[in-house]
Formats: C-alpha cells, sequence, structure tokens
C-alpha cells in the first residue's frame, strides 16, 4: 500500500487498523513497521505516530545510480547463474509480456515491471544484492507511482524486459547488464522529463 501510494506519502500509519485490515496481530503488524523505517517506508516520530514516509524527487537521481550499478551486475549473474527452473519461469514472464501487448492497464504493467526486476534479483543467486536492491525498487516504486498516469513510454519501458529475459536465458550476461542499466537510465530520464 506504501509503493503503490494507496497509502499517500505523509498519511498517518494506525497499527490497530492495519492490523484489522489486514488480519494481523499487533506484534506482526509492529515488527513490519519497524522494517519499514529501516527502508525508508515509513517515519516514526515519537509521541506524534508513525506516517507513510515523504517522496523525495531529488532522491531519484542517487537510487537510480545505485541501481544501475547493482541491477547491472545482477543481470550479469542471472545470466551465468541461471537454473533449468528458472528458465521456466523466465519462459512464463516472457509470455505474460507477450499477453500484455495493447495494454493500457498501468498498474498491471507497472506490478509486471516489478516482478520481473525481483526476479532478476533472485536469478543473481546473491542473497544479499537481492535485498538491498528490493529496497532501493520500492524506493523507485513509489516515485514511479508518483508519476505513473504522466509517463508517456511506459509500456515500451517495461516491455523491453522482453530483450534482457532472452539476453540472461541466452547466457549473454554483458548484453543483459547493458540493456537492464539503459532501462534504469531511459526510466529515470523520462520520469525526470514528467516533474
Amino acid at each position: 500500500m506504501i509503493v503503490t501510494l494507496r497509502l499517500p506519502p505523509g498519511a498517518p500509519i494506525d497499527e490497530d487498523l492495519l492490523g484489522r485490515q489486514l488480519r494481523m496481530g499487533r506484534t506482526p503488524v509492529r515488527e513490519a513497521i519497524k522494517r519499514l523505517a529501516l527502508e525508508n517506508l515509513v517515519t516514526v516520530f515519537p509521541r506524534r505516530g508513525t506516517f507513510a514516509s515523504e517522496i523525495n524527487i531529488t532522491d531519484l537521481a542517487d537510487v537510480s545510480d545505485v541501481r544501475i550499478q547493482l541491477e547491472g551486475h545482477a543481470a550479469h549473474r542471472a545470466a551465468e547463474r541461471i537454473t533449468e527452473a528458472q528458465l521456466e519461469e523466465l519462459n512464463n514472464l516472457l509470455e505474460e509480456l507477450a499477453q500484455s501487448r495493447g495494454s493500457d492497464d498501468r498498474e498491471r504493467l507497472m506490478a509486471l515491471d516489478a516482478r520481473v526486476h525481483r526476479f532478476i534479483y533472485r536469478c543473481a543467486g546473491n542473497p544479499f544484492m537481492e535485498e538491498t536492491l528490493g529496497r532501493y525498487l520500492n524506493l523507485s516504486l513509489r516515485i514511479w507511482h508518483l508519476v505513473i498516469d504522466r509517463l508517456p513510454h511506459l509500456f515500451t519501458r517495461v516491455h523491453e524486459h522482453d530483450e534482457m529475459l532472452r539476453a540472461i536465458a541466452a547466457g549473454e550476461a554483458q548484453r543483459a547488464r547493458q540493456i537492464l542499466a539503459e532501462h534504469i537510465t531511459t526510466f529515470e530520464r523520462e520520469i525526470r522529463t514528467v516533474l
């Protein structure tokens, strides 16, 4: 809800209400909020409460800088380390990308984009990199959801993953790195044009 802005930046987080909505007890909700605070998705003000973190657009350049380097490396590693089971999952993602051609469902396209990125992180075979990239992706997704209705080439950007996934499947590590780095750079540039 925080990443997709259903809980908008600055919105107060009511632990009791959230627990009821998610059908969870108080302890898991509190633990989740602590983790979200570490990931810069919520801000806790002592004696005032917990709020969805504000989005600082100036963070986009720094977040993208990290993602370009680490995700490029993750794509490289994924091409080297992908397993047979992951190749089957990759083919399913390619099929889903093909089925989404012509779609104008921006939320669905963004969810597919995020699933592809998270898939690459898993295929890289490095849990530390996967965790780190997951956090940076969440920060990026919040910015994207802020401007999703103004992104002119969302469909094109999401479908760049087709070529990247094929490079990973073919074991073309350097090509996969380059495609993913260019994808992030282009997405950042397009977001800046609509801000």
